[in-house]
């Protein structure tokens, strides 16, 4: 597994996370092939979730795709047409911005659609996001809190994670605009 930046190795140390964000963290690192090339993993993401004839290739945007992997690994069902990054604000049920929490799915508007990814914190102007297809790469990035249209948890089936928490961060880094 590809180590975390420093201001998010904490997260490595958290017990009780959630599985979606558990998936996520695993898929740390991967990066999208530059070109005409396709990276195989991004790709098998599209055949393991049932898009590959919706999916073409990976300079096609992947956050969504990104979110059902993890999503599905993680034993949820994924939502309809996950390819479309305003779809995952139908997933799980409807958290308040001020509780969102570690693993949460986080929508985004940006220019030409939407943004989604996951939880990992937040400072007074942003949200911190693991997430695909951020800077052609799964990274950790700051996002706007002013592009965020909807928090999104899973309905447990027992009792929620120890780790489903609220993480406040330093706000370092500069924040995202079009997550490419």
């Amino acid at each position: 597994m590809k180590p975390l930046p420093a201001a998010y190795a904490w997260l490595d140390q958290v017990q009780g996370l959630s599985r979606v964000l558990v998936e996520a963290r695993a898929l740390y690192g991967v990066t999208e092939t530059p070109g005409p090339a396709n990276n195989a993993q991004i790709m098998a993401w599209a055949k393991e979730v049932g898009l590959e004839k919706t999916y073409p290739n990976d300079a096609t945007a992947w956050c969504g795709l990104f979110a059902a992997v993890v999503v599905k690994r993680a034993g949820w069902d994924v939502v309809g047409g996950p390819l479309w990054a305003r779809n995952w604000a139908n997933f799980g049920r409807k958290v308040e911005e001020d509780d969102a929490a570690l693993g949460d799915i986080v929508v985004f508007s940006r220019d030409g659609g939407g943004h989604v990814g996951i939880y990992v914190g937040e400072d007074a102007a942003a949200i911190h996001v693991l997430g695909g297809n951020q800077s052609d790469a799964v990274t950790i990035t700051r996002i706007a809190r002013s592009r965020l249209i909807a928090v999104r948890r899973p309905k447990w089936r027992f009792a929620e994670p120890a780790g489903v928490i609220k993480r406040r961060l330093a706000a370092t880094g500069a924040l995202s605009t079009n997550e490419a």
